[in-house]
């Protein structure tokens, strides 16, 4: 298996055309298992990598940094090799004690940047974040304290490039005006909620990635496992946690339909996901989220898929988005 590549949006960077997303590391899959996807992800051609100072609830924020900093501290070229991005915004509190909400909260002041940053570095062992991206927008912080806290890591050499997550269209925008009033790069990418079963972002926040030029990195490309052979794996006793379950019943006749779609033209439910959401050609890297080193070949298979114009037709019946871009969508 061999995997393309990428710029990312705008820059000048080149990603692979999954983004290894690493929230399941340390605490859902043993740290030596993660390793081991890690290892082979890069043998697979994957350099681009996923990660937020949260990750790690079970055993406290920052856990899943700890394990990527080990990892990359067995040398190798490991951390050479990888396109690391990591997020900013919630509360990282070290323990169930440690109420750090009452310290900082969830915002983006130039004080919880710089204090997150800092420690986000020290646990993942590196000197510089390449993508440092916004977990949320903060809808009270000034952009212009925001921006200057960004600038400053940037002029230290801390991050390299400055990125969103759950942004509205009217949000990255904005970001991207007041950066550009300052002389800044602005965004380089958008990471959001995308897949077959959830397009809103058709309608809006696409569009604005494609004005400025940013790269679309989506999250939950199987909707959760949804579209991963949700109705199979009941048929044949292997149910999926309570919110499956209980989206299946909701769901249901799509997603066999899905399934059944699926089944015709000879590729499995969760790589036909993956796979459609690199035909647009506005997504930089679906972030994959493996547990087993099979879920990781799984989607690195998928990036290879051709889907016909029939298949995709199909599909758009089968869940259909919000008509397009706005307003067009919902006006003449």
């Amino acid at each position: 298996m061999s995997i393309e590549y990428r710029r990312l949006g705008g820059s000048g960077v080149l990603v692979s055309r999954v983004c290894l997303g690493t929230m399941n590391f340390g605490w859902h899959t043993p740290v030596q298992e993660s390793f081991a996807i890690m290892d082979r992800a890069l043998e697979l051609g994957i350099n681009f990598f996923d990660t937020a100072d949260v990750y790690g609830w079970e055993k406290h924020h920052g856990y899943t940094e700890e394990v990527l900093g080990q990892w990359f501290a067995q040398g190798g070229g490991r951390r050479e090799n990888v396109v690391l991005a990591s997020k900013v915004y919630n509360p990282a509190s070290r323990s169930k004690d440690d109420r750090e909400p009452n310290r900082t909260g969830r915002n983006l002041s130039a004080l919880k940047i710089r204090r997150h940053l800092e420690a986000s570095l020290k646990r993942l062992g590196t000197e510089v974040i390449d993508l440092y991206q916004m977990h949320h927008v903060d809808r009270q912080c000034p952009w212009a304290e925001t921006w200057e806290a960004f600038g400053s890591l940037k002029s230290q050499g801390k991050i390299v490039y400055v990125g969103s997550s759950n942004f509205a269209g009217w949000h990255i925008a904005t970001a991207n005006q007041e950066a550009y009033r300052r002389g800044m790069h602005g965004l380089a990418s958008e990471q959001s909620v995308y897949n077959l079963n959830s397009r809103m972002i058709e309608l809006e926040v696409i569009p604005a990635c494609v004005e400025y030029g940013m790269g679309l990195i989506p999250y939950s490309p199987v909707d959760g496992g949804m579209l991963a052979g949700a109705v199979e794996k009941e048929r044949s006793g292997r149910r999926g946690g309570d919110w499956v379950t209980a989206r299946l019943e909701r769901d249901r006749p799509k997603v066999a339909a899905y399934e059944e779609l699926c089944r015709r033209i000879g590729h499995a439910p969760a790589e036909v996901a993956i796979a459609w959401l690199c035909h647009n050609p506005a997504v930089t890297a679906p972030i994959i989220g493996p547990r087993t080193l099979d879920q990781l070949e799984t989607a690195v298979r998928a990036t290879g898929i051709r889907l016909d114009e029939e298949t995709l037709r199909a599909l758009d019946g089968i869940f259909p988005g919000p008509g397009g871009a706005a307003p067009e969508a919902y006006a003449w």
